[in-house]
């Protein structure tokens, strides 16, 4: 076992809140929430959750917080329960709302914070099952750097069409399949009936997404991390057995607390941040991944940027053969064995840093050898991979010199030249995509969407399911300095760095501009068939887009962000705690 690099344990912090005479009223607010003096003494837990009505990601969420609140005291702590802010993806997708996605990552990071560093809670307890929720919860947790654990709430189950409906029958569903049931309606090869009954049919339960999408990316990151317990990612979200995994987190968390564990920057080290990107390699995860790494290595004080994502990527094999690019879903990684299959069977190979310390105190090695092997349909060995350099990967050149991303996974084709199709936004991309004003063979460029020029680096969903939807999927290149949801498949080009606001290459582009995409390995290249001196002559003469002027929480937003390829933060680094700081 590796030992934990933290000092001998401190007195409790949350002794600041309850002794000594001047602390009598502040005994009062805990004798009203319930608690004797027994539970005042006891080490007091911060449960943070996005459970709500927001989405059915977060559905139940709460439900599953109150199993960790049993836990906790079981442990012999106090839980507090703390609900926090989240934005859904899905009701945000292809209108304006969708600026508020992203921004939302860094209002729960300084929710948990705020919250446990003003109630000066003892460790943190975090919940989350929506894209934004798991990496927000899991850069306060890094930031605060008090005990912690995290388990992802789980995925929705699939669902199936009922009726006369012979094409889809037997066949899982989900809510990607409506989104490009929207584009089949639009080229008229499907029916509004046929939406209608997809609509109702694709998300039959509570739970995230049940793809390789954003949320299990990161669900499968947290144990890869060493901040959540091995296996718990993978079990869908209505299962009865997430109330006793909740209850063992939360007591091996109460170990942590009264000082027999690690703290989260002991367990987010660059080892475990290399790991964390390989699994979403080894699985075709979210393209979101390479934003949310680097941001709680941020948390962390740890450089670690676009091109360390991109090393990591490029060495690692796909062998996860999951959706959007593949055949399956979250359930299915569950049935084999969950995450650990994965994680063992990357480890056994030399894909992943075994000494990488865990939350429970243990190696990341010995908490996966008890992990099943590989069952070569969901899961292949890793000497039989689906491709040898994983699912994603980073595109370099004149067009994006501080990268884009790609995923490669269910692609057919890696090269691609065609020309420009220049629109200044989201909102004009999609209605010329809706009325079929592109053809095969277009670059269709989404510009003015980064994390300073949207404000909030909106995600394009919407338009890459029409793309699909209308037949033309793998007929046409999308780029943009946007996001694309870990939805999105095709060849769609995201993150492209630097984005137009900040005078990127890709405020350059003009309809017609021949842009070459070469994704293989030993390439990964992206270019404008322009001479330096025309970008740049181009750049100095273009006319700066002002968009709209935003006020309130997006103009916060947009004077503080850095760039996509550090992650988009919003602050200047890891936070030092000391008990007494104010």
């Amino acid at each position: 076992m590796t030992e934990p690099t933290n000092a001998p344990p401190l007195p409790l912090r949350s002794a600041t809140i309850r002794t000594g005479t001047i602390r009598a009223t502040t005994r009062s607010f805990l004798h009203a929430l319930g608690q004797d003096d027994e539970d005042i003494e006891r080490p007091h837990v911060g449960v943070f959750h996005t459970g709500g009505e927001m989405s059915p990601c977060n559905l139940n969420l709460r439900e599953q917080a109150q199993h960790a609140k049993t836990g906790i005291y079981a442990g012999g702590g106090t839980p507090h329960e703390c609900p926090v802010v989240s934005v859904s993806d899905g009701l945000t997708m292809a209108h304006s709302g969708m600026r508020f996605s992203l921004v939302s990552r860094e209002l729960i990071a300084d929710s948990v914070e705020a919250s446990t560093r003003g109630h000066q809670w003892d460790g943190i307890f975090a919940i989350g099952a929506c894209d934004k929720n798991l990496p927000g919860l899991m850069m306060g947790m890094v930031r605060c750097n008090v005990p912690s654990v995290f388990v992802h709430g789980g995925s929705a189950l699939p669902g199936q069409m009922p009726g006369p409906h012979p094409e889809v029958r037997g066949r899982d569903l989900n809510v990607v399949d409506t989104y490009e049931t929207i584009g089949k309606v639009l080229a008229g090869s499907a029916t509004p009936d046929e939406l209608d009954a997809m609509s109702r049919a694709c998300l039959p339960t509570a739970g995230a997404c049940a793809g390789q999408f954003t949320a299990n990316t990161m669900g499968m990151v947290s144990e890869a991390l060493g901040l959540a317990p091995i296996g718990s990612s993978m079990v869908p979200a209505v299962f009865s057995e997430r109330a006793p995994l909740m209850r063992r987190a939360a007591r091996t968390l109460m170990k942590a607390v009264l000082g027999d564990g690690p703290l989260p920057r002991d367990i987010v080290t660059r080892q475990a941040l290399e790991n964390a990107c390989a699994v979403v390699s080894a699985t075709g995860g979210s393209t979101n991944a390479a934003l949310h790494i680097p941001a709680i290595a941020h948390e962390a004080g740890i450089q670690f940027h676009l091109d360390d994502v991109a090393e990591v990527f490029a060495r690692t094999p796909l062998i996860a053969d999951l959706r959007p690019g593949g055949r399956y879903l979250a359930r299915d990684v569950f049935y084999v064995g969950g995450a650990g299959v994965i994680l063992r069977t990357l480890l056994d190979q030399g894909y992943l840093h075994g000494d990488a310390l865990t939350f429970t105190g243990r190696t990341l090695a010995e908490e996966v050898a008890g992990a099943p092997l590989p069952d070569g349909r969901v899961v292949r060995a890793a000497g039989d991979p689906l491709s040898q350099d994983g699912g994603l990967a980073v595109l370099k050149g004149n067009l994006c010199p501080d990268g884009a991303l790609l995923k490669t996974a269910g692609l057919q084709g890696l090269v691609f030249r065609g020309p420009a199709r220049v629109f200044e936004s989201e909102e004009e991309a999609q209605t010329a995509v809706q009325h079929l004003r592109y053809a095969a063979g277009d670059v269709i460029v989404i510009r003015n969407e980064g994390p300073k020029g949207s404000p909030g680096m909106r995600e394009m969903l919407g338009i890459t399911a029409l793309l699909y939807g209308q037949g033309m999927g793998d007929k046409v290149a999308l780029l943009t300095d946007g996001r694309f949801s870990g939805a999105t498949r095709g060849l769609c080009i995201g993150y492209a760095g630097p984005e137009a606001a900040d005078g990127g290459p890709i405020a350059a582009l003009r309809d017609g501009d021949l842009i070459a995409i070469d994704a293989r390995a030993g390439s990964r290249t992206i270019t404008v068939e322009l001479s330096a001196a025309e970008i740049a002559d181009r750049l100095a003469r273009r006319e700066v887009n002002e968009g709209v002027e935003h006020r309130g929480l997006l103009e916060k937003y947009a004077l503080t962000v850095r760039p996509a390829h550090r992650g988009a933060v919003t602050h200047s680094g890891a936070v030092t705690w000391l008990r007494d700081a104010s």
